[in-house]
């Protein structure tokens, strides 16, 4: 037992002695790639939409359009879905800052009935790598 507590106790100092808080610089004195180099931030101009009432069987489309309002590069890594029936397709190529991308969502009616709410998970390189998209839909059958 007094071995193992030693050897926790040499892993905890040699942690501490690497953890010197300096930033370190490269021979030309400027900061190193490790530097903040900036960050994306992703905004979207609405984070719900509302269909309205549909026929059942009905295939519905939206378009969510977001900003990168960030100092760098955006690049969107997935949105998925928890449910077969909402499909999502979104701009793959970076996003540059002050620019805009559009994440389309198609959601198929079929076989569903009443009030239907789907939740898009968009996943990217941003300082707010998750956001949460919201569909809803009154689903009709006649």
């Amino acid at each position: 037992m007094k071995k193992v507590v030693q050897l926790y106790l040499i892993i905890f100092i040699a942690a501490l002695a690497g953890c010197t808080g300096k930033t370190q610089r490269s021979s030309d004195n400027t900061l190193s790639a490790s530097s903040d180099t900036g960050k994306a931030v992703l905004t979207f101009r609405e984070y719900e939409h509302q269909f309205g009432k549909v026929d059942e069987g009905e295939k519905v489309g939206c378009i969510f359009t977001f900003e990168n309002t960030g100092t760098s590069d955006l690049v969107i890594l997935s949105a998925t879905t928890t449910c077969g029936c909402t499909v999502p397709d979104y701009d793959r190529k970076p996003v540059s800052p002050g620019e805009t991308g559009k994440l389309e969502v198609v959601f198929d009616t079929s076989g569903r009935n009443g009030i239907q709410s789907k939740v898009i998970t968009v996943r990217s390189n941003a300082s707010n790598p998750v956001v949460m998209l919201k569909i809803t839909a009154e689903v009709i059958n006649n």
